[in-house]
């Protein structure tokens, strides 16, 4: 079976067995459900949840990854559900997918190649499209011979020497190729990216960044009155949207949506997504978007804060944003771990419950990116004088002779560009009155 068919027949409506293995470092092991996250996953990606089974291990079998006497219990499992999938929570190596689907008889499709499945059904512009296609192109590769089963008809000793192997190398090369083309694709698009970024970088920018359904979308259609889809299903969002934030008089913050973390996201997707997470890299603040009413939520923060150590992000400023109050159960708990964190505030995006103290943090968050100035303009740039009235607080002004002298509360790097533009267009700057 060709890995664009098992992709295929994961998203259609199959019955599915749920299988997890908890190891003894793996933080699964007090959850009240273990394989819930898979669950979510699974219906995400169209399948139907028939029947789970976990198994606690001091390590992973070598062939089954659990053992041999729960592989068969699996097996049973199926059978008595009717089931035509095996979605395990771990990650499985192409022996250990083989040996499971000989000893159940059924497809069996790993944590990694799931959250890849969902990728692909979600992906709608060329670039997270190609995204997904990389990274499933390098999952892909290493699981070649195994998913090569009609090789096993040819003789040819161990390696499977002969037509089959010559076979084999040709779609190694044709997936390689694949893969360095993908690759270059995407340096390009990269490029264009960060030139687009560049352009920005004279206003501020805030990015979203969050664990999946976290509730980013909603939250970035309640500050900037937009129509980002909203759906209660992990993944909503693949592609980063960018709206204006108009914060408050004078003041003007661009605001990013981007894709949804994951516990245990795939190395590959992290790499591949770098593109889209430009945004959340020349971010001035990220909003670090939480659901609070999620029994397991400080796990999922450890899972985002993960993410962002890996795409070298952790120390940008960040505010906790605890959103879903209107769903906690335990305030008391919620503000407590709120305690733990320098810049925090709970809130609810979906009732607008304490946006406004939301707006307040970052308006003082802004502040400290803003100075306050003494210009002189030439009374005749008029042009200069309407992008200061709509880009600044004015807090001064007077004209003396053919010159307007102004006090000004503006964006130290916008007003860095605005010198840089205006050379030789009698505009200055008398004075730094105070920088926070």
């Amino acid at each position: 079976m060709s890995n664009n068919e098992r992709i295929e027949l994961s998203v259609l409506k199959e019955q599915a067995i749920l299988v997890g293995v908890i190891l003894p470092d793996d933080d699964r092991s007090d959850y009240e459900d273990p394989l819930e996250e898979l669950a979510s996953l699974s219906r995400t990606a169209g399948a139907t949840v028939v029947g789970a089974l976990t198994q606690k291990r001091q390590k992973p079998d070598a062939a089954f990854f659990l053992g041999k006497g729960k592989a068969e219990e699996v097996g049973k499992l199926v059978e008595a559900n009717d089931a035509n999938v095996i979605i395990t929570d771990n990650n499985l190596s192409p022996a250990q997918v083989r040996n499971l689907e000989k000893i159940t008889g059924t497809k069996v499709v790993d944590r990694t190649e799931l959250i890849l499945d969902i990728f692909a059904t979600r992906a709608k512009t060329s670039q997270a499209r190609l995204q997904v296609e990389l990274a499933q192109m390098q999952y892909l590769l290493p699981r070649l011979r195994r998913m090569w089963t009609h090789l096993d008809t040819y003789e040819g000793g161990i390696g499977t020497r002969g037509p089959g192997e010559k076979q084999l190398e040709m779609d190694r090369r044709i997936i390689r190729k694949r893969i360095t083309d993908l690759g270059r694709e995407l340096k390009e698009i990269e490029g264009r990216k960060q030139r687009q970024v560049a352009k920005r970088k004279e206003v501020f920018q805030v990015s979203l960044v969050g664990y999946t359904n976290a509730g980013k979308s909603t939250l970035m259609n309640r500050l900037t009155d937009s129509d980002v889809l909203v759906e209660d299903r992990l993944f909503s969002t693949l592609d980063t949207r960018t709206r204006v934030w108009p914060i408050a008089k004078g003041k003007t913050i661009l605001l990013s949506d981007t894709v949804g973390f994951l516990r245990r996201l795939p190395h590959n997707l992290v790499a591949s997504f770098h593109a889209t997470l430009e945004e959340a890299a020349n971010a001035d603040l990220l909003l670090h978007v939480i659901d609070a009413s999620h029994p397991q939520f400080e796990r999922q923060i450890k899972s985002v804060v993960d993410v962002l150590e890996e795409l070298e992000l952790s120390h940008k400023p960040q505010l906790m944003v605890f959103n879903k109050s209107d769903d906690v159960r335990d305030l008391v708990y919620v503000k407590a771990a709120q305690e733990q964190y320098e810049n925090s505030v709970l809130i609810s995006a979906a009732t607008g419950d304490r946006i406004d103290d939301l707006r307040q943090i970052v308006l003082t968050m802004y502040d400290e990116f803003v100075i306050e100035a003494e210009l002189v303009v030439s009374a005749t740039n008029g042009k200069l004088l309407s992008i200061l009235a709509h880009r600044s607080d004015i807090l001064k002004q007077e004209f003396e002779g053919n010159q307007v002298r102004m006090r000004t509360r503006i964006d130290r790097r916008f007003l860095e560009q605005l010198l840089n533009e205006q050379r030789g267009e009698q505009f200055e700057v008398v004075s730094i009155v105070k920088a926070r």
